[in-house]
């Protein structure tokens, strides 16, 4: 007996990519926090919002929710998160 597995995606274009230097110290740096939107989220980011603030004193912490929980972050949130020195993506129901 055979077993045959497809693979469903398209992978033709292989990108290559360095990952980000790593951050020193958050200090001074403004961080991006992107929700899905479920109900659970709000007291979640409120807590690492202050966190950031009071234990790592970022300079400015934004919150972006994305407009559907199961799809990817719209294109306005992924240009915003050009300006962000950290982007932290969270779930919660």
């Amino acid at each position: 007996m055979t077993i045959r597995v497809l693979n469903p995606t398209n992978e033709s274009l292989v990108v290559t990519l360095e990952p980000a230097p790593r951050l020193q110290s958050l200090r001074g740096k403004t961080v991006g926090l992107i929700s899905n939107g479920k109900e659970g989220t709000a007291g979640f980011f409120a807590h690492v919002d202050r966190l950031l603030r009071e234990r790592y004193q970022v300079a400015e912490v934004i919150l972006r929710t994305k407009s559907n929980y199961s799809a990817p972050a719209e294109d306005e949130i992924i240009d915003d998160a050009k300006n962000w020195d950290l982007a932290i993506t969270g779930l919660g129901d």
